[in-house]
Formats: C-alpha cells, structure tokens, sequence
C-alpha cells in the first residue's frame, strides 16, 4: 500500500493573528493517531507537522475534511463511508441554480435560489478513514508560541 498523507488545514482562531489558516503535512505514525477521530473530536497538536514545525501545546478541533476525490465530510453523517444523500442549501450544496440570459448580445449570469431546492449529492461521514486527504482544525488552546511564529519560517524559506 502506498503511503498516504494527510494534509492539515490549521485555522487560527485569533483575532488578532488576523485569522489565517496554515496548511501542514501528516504522515507516517501521526496518520494513525487520526484514523477513526470524528468531527468535533479534540487532538493534540504534536501530531500536526513535521520535525520542527509540530505544534507542540497546542489543542486543536477537528472541524471537516475531504476525501481523495474531494467530496466534503458532514458532521451528521455517521461512519467514513461515502453516501448519497438529498439535501437542501446547506454543508457542500449552496442550493441555487445558474441561469444564462442573452441581453443585447451580451450573456449574463444569474443565480436563481426557488424555495425548497433539494438535490442529491455525494458525502463523506464524519469519521476520518484512509481515503480522507484533508482535515480541517481550529485551534482551540494555543500554546505559548503563536502560529504565526511556528509557521512563519515554512513561508519565508519557500518564497
């Protein structure tokens, strides 16, 4: 079997960080540690990152993901299969429909929102499984060193 990663979407809930999210690697024996968490689960933050870039003392949520073709999870969708499910707007369907008009010869775009618009789409549940790719987290208790600061020297060195 090939090794997966995960790749960690760290939001940081600070406002006066201004909000940003980090993106983070997760492989080898951290993957296992969240294999089988669920939405709305806590982990700790050593097991985000690499080397040094782990983010040591910190708590971070569990708050979605996608799987290796994209499909978005829902928290309450129980299990890590993927399911078909009717949904109104709401998580992974915003519940308009695009609707082309030519005016003057110019063709414009409207989004066009009928009440009670359902459509069948395709979900992940809530259970972190070996075909997930991404996770998103929120930090929940930081530690003594910001995000910013961790983080910071990953973006200086690429740029």
């Amino acid at each position: 079997m090939a090794e997966t990663t995960f790749i960690a979407v760290v939001n940081d809930t600070n406002p006066d960080n201004g909000g940003r999210s980090y993106n983070m690697t997760i492989s080898g024996n951290n993957l296992s540690q969240f294999l089988g968490k669920r939405i709305g689960d806590l982990v700790d933050g050593i097991f985000v990152g690499e080397g040094e870039q782990t983010l040591a003392g910190y708590k971070l949520e569990i708050t979605g993901g996608s799987d290796k073709t994209g499909t978005p999870m829902r928290s309450d969708l129980s299990g890590g299969n993927r399911q078909s499910v009717l949904v109104t707007a709401s998580t992974g369907f915003k519940g308009h429909s695009l609707v082309f008009k030519s005016k003057g010869g110019e063709k414009k775009r409207f989004r066009y929102k009928p009440d009670g618009m359902r459509k069948r789409r395709n979900f992940r549940g809530n259970t972190i499984t070996q075909d997930t790719r991404q996770i998103n987290l929120k930090v929940v208790e930081a530690a003594n060193k910001s995000l910013g600061d961790i983080l910071g020297s990953i973006e200086e060195s690429s740029d």
